[in-house]
C-alpha cells in the first residue's frame, strides 16, 4: 500500500466500500435475522489442511481407507467437483469466512493479517441466535483474535503437530497443551460440545485441523502404519515436463529436489517430549539407518521419497479420520446427530506425487479438487452423489441459507443447499474462476487466473516475464500434461473459453492490476 493511502481509499480501488471495514447492521438486500433462540439445525464444520480427494476412500482411493469420512457420504453426499478459487491455506479459509473472492476479502496470499471487521458467516449467524465456535487451525493472522465467535481455541499460525501452544479467548497468553495436536484439537472440540455451549440455541461450530499439512508427523497410534507396504506410484511420478508451460518448468515442488531431511524425517521433529521421542526414535531409527546404508540415487532415491513422504501423509489422515470417528460417536450418543448437519471438507486438494510433486496451489486437478462430503438425516439422501460445480466460495452462503438467516447481496457464492435436498437450479453455474497470487513465493507457483468447466480449463500466467496460455481437455488429456492452446482442433473451445473468462472476471469485479501491485512496482 502506498504511504499516504488510507486503507479505505485502497481498498475502495479493488471495489470494496465500507462494508470491507465494519459490519453494517443489516447488509443491503438481507432478510433482518432475527436475534432470538434459532430453530435451524446444528452446524459442524469439520475442515483440514491439504487433504486430497485421491486420499479418500469414499472418492476411491487406491491408497488407504478412510472409514468415517466415508460415513458421512455414504449416509449423505459425496460432490464430485468441488473447486477451489485460490489454492493457498490462508487465503481459501478467507473466502470460506466471507463468501468472497481474495481480491476483495483482502486476504489474497498467506502471510496477511485477515481484516476481522469485515462481513463474515459466523457474525451473520450469532445474529440469526446461534452460538459459534472455531477450534483448532485459523491462519488468518496472528495479531487479531477471531471476531464472530462465541468460543476460539485455536492454533497460532500453522501451529505444531506436537505440544502446540494456542490462544484461547479470555487469555491473554497462550495456553500450553501436551499431545498430538489432531488428537487435542478433538478433545477441545468434544468438550465444548459436551460442556461449554449454550444448549438452548443451535451452534456453529467451526473444528479445523492442522493435518495432513506439511511436514506429514503421525501421531504416536500411527507411527508404523504401513511399514511393510508399498503405496502405489502415481504413473506421472517421473513427468519431465516437456510441451508444458514455463510456470511448470521453473516451479521448485517436486519429491525429488524440493523435500528436505525434515519432510523426510531423517531428522527428529523439535519440541518432542522424552516421552515422545522414545517411540518416534524408535519407529524411524532402523528405517532411517536402513535408508543411509543403501545410498540410494537417482530414481530408486526418488522412489524411497515418495515411499517415505506419502506413508507419513496418510498416517496424519488415518488421525483425522479416527477423531472425526469420536465426534460422530459422540453426536450419536447425546442424540445431536438428527437435528446436526455435518460437512466434512479441506482448504484445497494436494499432489501425493502426481507430475513428481506436493503441495498445491495450481488450477490443475489435484489441487483444483477439493473433497466435500455432507450429512443431514432427513434432509440429505444417504448416499448420493452430486457432479455440479461447486466451491468453498459457496460455504457461507450454505450455513446462512441452512440457518435460515439471510444471506447478503455482496456476497459472490451461492447457497448449496437445493443441491442438498437433491434439486440442482436450471441456472446453477457451469464454470468457476480460479485465481493464484502467490508469486514470488514458496515453491515459486507462477501466478494464474483461469476458468474451468469440469472438461476444458482456460488458463493465463500473465506476469510480463512469463505470459502465456494454456488449454486443458481432461477427456483427451487427463493427466494434463498436453497444451491444446493453438491448436486449430479446439478454436472454438478456446473462444469460448476467453469470452466466458472475460464475463467471470467482470462479474467477480476482478481488477486488472493484483492487490499488491504497487509493492511489486517499487521493487
Amino acid at each position: 500500500m502506498k504511504h499516504g493511502v488510507s486503507r479505505r481509499e485502497f481498498l475502495r480501488t479493488l471495489g470494496l466500500g465500507a462494508a470491507a471495514l465494519a459490519v453494517p447492521a443489516c447488509s443491503p438486500g438481507v432478510r433482518r435475522a432475527s436475534a432470538a433462540p434459532a430453530a435451524g439445525p446444528n452446524i459442524l464444520f469439520v475442515y483440514s489442511d491439504d487433504h486430497a480427494y485421491q486420499a479418500i476412500s469414499a472418492y476411491g482411493s487406491k491408497v488407504n481407507k478412510t472409514p468415517h469420512i466415508d460415513r458421512l457420504g455414504r449416509e449423505g453426499m459425496r460432490f464430485d467437483e468441488c473447486y477451489v478459487t485460490n489454492s493457498i491455506c490462508g487465503p481459501m479459509r478467507a473466502v470460506v469466512m466471507t463468501g468472497k473472492y481474495s481480491h476483495l476479502n483482502g486476504f489474497w496470499r498467506n502471510g496477511l493479517q485477515f481484516d476481522v471487521a469485515q462481513q463474515t458467516f459466523p457474525k451473520l449467524l450469532q445474529r440469526a441466535g446461534y452460538q459459534t465456535a472455531i477450534i483448532g487451525k485459523y491462519h488468518l493472522g496472528r495479531k487479531l483474535n477471531p471476531q464472530g465467535f462465541d468460543y476460539y481455541e485455536i492454533l497460532i499460525g500453522q501451529g505444531p503437530y506436537y505440544n502446540p501452544p494456542m490462544r484461547k479467548i479470555g487469555h491473554e497468553q497462550p495456553v500450553k497443551h501436551t499431545g498430538y495436536t489432531t488428537d487435542i484439537i478433538t478433545d477441545l472440540a468434544l468438550e465444548w460440545l459436551k460442556n461449554g455451549r449454550d444448549k438452548s440455541k443451535p451452534f456453529m461450530l467451526m473444528y479445523q485441523h492442522k493435518a495432513p499439512h506439511r511436514n506429514w508427523q503421525p501421531g504416536p497410534k500411527h507411527l508404523t502404519m504401513y511399514d511393510g507396504v508399498t503405496i502405489p506410484e502415481p504413473d506421472s511420478l517421473f513427468e519431465n515436463y516437456e510441451g508444458r508451460p514455463t510456470a511448470v518448468k521453473t516451479q521448485d515442488m517436486t519429491i525429488s529436489k524440493t523435500m528436505n531431511r525434515s519432510d523426510l524425517k531423517l531428522t527428529p521433529p523439535r519440541g518432542l517430549t522424552p516421552e515422545q521421542r522414545k517411540p518416534w526414535d524408535a519407529a524411524y531409527g532402523p528405517k532411517n539407518k536402513k535408508f543411509e546404508e543403501a545410498k540410494l540415487q537417482g530414481k530408486d532415491l526418488v522412489r524411497w521419497k515418495y515411499q517415505r513422504y506419502i506413508k507419513d501423509y496418510l498416517r496424519c489422515i488415518a488421525s483425522v479420520d479416527d477423531n472425526l470417528g469420536r465426534v460422530l460417536e459422540y453426536l450419536d450418543s447425546s442424540g445431536l446427530a438428527a437435528n446436526t448437519i455435518v460437512i466434512y471438507s479441506s482448504d484445497q486438494g494436494f499432489y501425493l506425487g502426481e507430475h513428481g510433486w506436493f503441495d498445491k496451489r495450481w488450477i490443475y486437478e489435484e489441487s483444483l479438487r477439493t473433497p466435500l462430503l455432507a450429512r443431514w438425516p432427513g434432509v440429505i439422501k444417504p448416499g448420493s452423489v452430486n457432479s455440479d460445480i461447486v466451491s468453498p466460495l459457496d460455504f457461507a452462503e450454505t450455513f446462512l441459507a441452512v440457518a435460515g438467516a439471510g444471506i447478503p447481496d455482496d456476497m459472490q457464492g451461492r447457497s448449496i443447499l437445493p443441491l442438498l435436498k437433491g434439486h440442482t437450479p436450471a441456472d446453477w453455474r457451469k464454470t468457476l474462476y480460479y485465481h493464484y497470487y502467490e508469486f514470488p513465493g514458496a515453491h515459486r507457483v507462477r501466478r494464474h487466473y483461469g476458468v474451468a468447466d469440469r472438461r476444458y480449463k482456460l488458463i493465463h500466467f500473465y506476469e510480463k516475464n512469463v505470459d502465456e496460455w494454456e488449454l486443458i481437455d481432461l477427456k483427451a488429456n487427463p493427466g494434463e500434461n498436453r497444451n491444446f492452446y493453438g491448436d486449430t482442433a479446439y478454436a472454438d473451445v478456446q473462444a469460448r473459453l476467453h469470452k466466458e473468462l472475460r464475463r467471470l472476471r467482470k462479474r467477480y469485479k476482478v481488477p486488472d492490476a493484483d492487490p499488491d501491485a504497487a509493492s511489486r512496482k517499487r521493487r
